[in-house]
């Protein structure tokens, strides 16, 4: 039983020692690949859609677009302040 604390307890202060924000940035890396994925169904969705339609996925492509890259912003300010 002791054993097994201080591997658990040795295993928390390693991943938390390493970055203060490696939790978040995980979470950042998760949304990230979520945009990805609409952004690859709205390129799918291009096959089939109507003339009339076809401007509104255009601007939900470009709406995923300036998300994708809020996030990429914000992994790099963050990887920028855990490394100066």
């Amino acid at each position: 039983m002791l054993r097994m604390i201080t591997v658990l307890l040795l295993m928390t202060v390693s991943a938390v020692a390493l970055h203060d924000n490696t939790f978040a940035v995980f979470e950042l890396k998760e949304e990230l690949q979520m945009r990805y994925m609409n952004l690859w169904e709205l390129l799918q969705q291009l096959e089939y859609v109507t003339t009339e339609q076809r401007e509104i996925v255009y601007q939900e492509i470009q709406h995923i677009r300036s998300e994708i890259q809020q996030i990429i912003d914000q992994i790099v300010a963050r990887d920028k302040h855990e490394h100066p």
